[in-house]
């Protein structure tokens, strides 16, 4: 069964990563999609990608933190494909640093893409799932919005914001037949989490930064974040909203 069968979805953070994977997948399992992101170039590989499998997907590009691009976006997936029933707000980065060491420059920067970014994208799509009478949001947190690392203040304080807007969304749009959901992935094998590793000279283990802190032993896959934001995003979790959902193997387990 093709879970995303009929849907029209927005990715953003769609040119690597978490975001190319989970793109893909959807498509795969029969969605349109809207690629958004501000790398034009991996954007349109991910477009091309999924092409080549016989899937429907478009690029816009677009800087989530800007309030006009993000409603560009929306608007783009309403042209293109007439209506919005998915979102899954992904894009985010991830500096080093501890309060001390991070600038206030830096610190806005953080806060705008991964925070203000998600609010802006939803804030422009709860109303296109209005007029289609439903929809799904799944917004990529990390487990470093419950817990806390070393070298990363800004980061686990936006992702800590982004579950907290997540739960009020999902409290004030569940009338309106619009769930909001959240994941929290650990260490996942993406372009973001192996620079984050070199720059914070993390120790490695088997070849992966941070694989015995996870109770199975290794990091993720992107597919493997893949697969639980679709079924989020699709039909089947039909009473699932405000979820907080680790895809960690077993990270958050073994640090509560």
């Amino acid at each position: 069964m093709s879970l995303l069968a009929g849907k029209v979805a927005i990715v953003t953070g769609g040119s690597s990563g978490i975001g190319r994977a989970s793109a893909t997948l959807f498509a795969k399992n029969g969605a349109s999609v809207v690629i958004a992101d501000i790398n034009q170039d991996g954007g349109l590989t991910t477009v091309k990608e999924i092409a080549r499998m016989g899937g429907k997907a478009i690029f816009v590009k677009t800087d989530v933190s800007k309030a006009d691009q993000a409603k560009n976006c929306v608007d783009a997936a309403l042209s293109k494909y007439g209506k919005l029933d998915c979102l899954f707000s992904n894009a985010g980065f991830n500096p080093v640093g501890t309060v001390v060491d991070t600038s206030e420059e830096l610190w806005d920067r953080v806060m705008q893409v991964n925070l203000k970014g998600a609010f802006l994208m939803c804030k422009h799509s709860i109303p296109a799932m209005k007029e289609t009478g439903r929809g799904s949001i799944v917004c990529t947190a990390s487990v470093d919005g419950i817990l806390a690392i070393p070298n990363e203040a800004a980061y686990i304080a936006s992702k800590g914001g982004l579950i907290a807007l997540v739960k009020a969304m999902a409290v004030d749009h569940a009338r309106e037949n619009i769930r909001v959901n959240c994941i929290l992935p650990g260490a996942i094998r993406t372009p973001l989490y192996e620079s984050f590793a070199r720059e914070s000279g993390m120790p490695r283990t088997g070849g992966d930064p941070q694989a015995d802190q996870h109770a199975m032993g290794r990091i993720g896959e992107p597919e493997e974040v893949a697969q639980v934001a679709m079924f989020l995003l699709s039909d089947a979790p039909t009473f699932m909203t405000g979820a907080v959902v680790p895809v960690d193997g077993g990270y958050s387990a073994v640090k509560l």
